[in-house]
């Protein structure tokens, strides 16, 4: 890791943020080996594919102008501390016609299955609504992320399209997304 990069300037500084079970704070320097093993896992690295710690920190900890990225903390041993297990990211189209937000996310295969991801989205939608006045947010899975749609689904998002020939694969074949939108008024839980 080039140590120039980690002193970069990064991109919108990350709020605190909480839910009901998770914690969002920024992503640190310390934070990307984590994240990128979280990334390199099979269930994890099947719809995020590609990234080492460079990728990491050029996209997690650095990140872009209209992008927000945090690191995802929870306890999954009730005993334990809060450990980091996933990042979340939100970008903001700044178009005052056309004004709307995005969300991604990525889970550890250990925190999937137990409503952490919609309880780290449910924190960020609501930050994006409340704070930065977005009336619409959107979400685009693989069309064949079925686990991930039935999260999304449960704080409030909705199918709104198929996005034929999305994503190009590792094979060069293409495969499809589904846009899904939730409106302000809409969070569920």
């Amino acid at each position: 890791m080039d140590a120039r990069r980690l002193t970069s300037p990064p991109g919108p500084s990350a709020p605190l943020l909480a839910g009901d079970r998770v914690r969002l704070r920024p992503v640190l320097p310390e934070d990307v080996p984590v994240l990128a093993a979280i990334l390199a896992e099979p269930s994890v690295a099947r719809w995020w594919r590609g990234y080492d710690e460079a990728r990491v920190e050029g996209e997690l900890l650095v990140g872009g102008a209209e992008t927000t990225v945090w690191a995802i903390e929870a306890r999954l041993d009730p005993a334990g501390p809060p450990v980091v297990i996933g990042g979340i990211q939100a970008w903001e189209e700044p178009n005052p016609e056309y004004r709307h937000a995005g969300i991604d996310l990525f889970l550890a295969a250990g925190a999937q299955g137990r409503g952490l991801g919609p309880d780290a989205i449910r924190a960020v939608a609501r930050w994006l609504i409340d704070e930065r006045g977005h009336h619409r947010l959107t979400i685009d899975p693989a069309a064949a992320n079925e686990h991930a749609i039935r999260a999304y689904a449960r704080v409030g998002f909705r199918p709104v399209g198929r996005l034929r020939a999305y994503e190009r694969m590792p094979d060069g074949t293409w495969s499809d997304g589904l846009l899904m939108e939730l409106l302000a008024g809409e969070v569920v839980g």
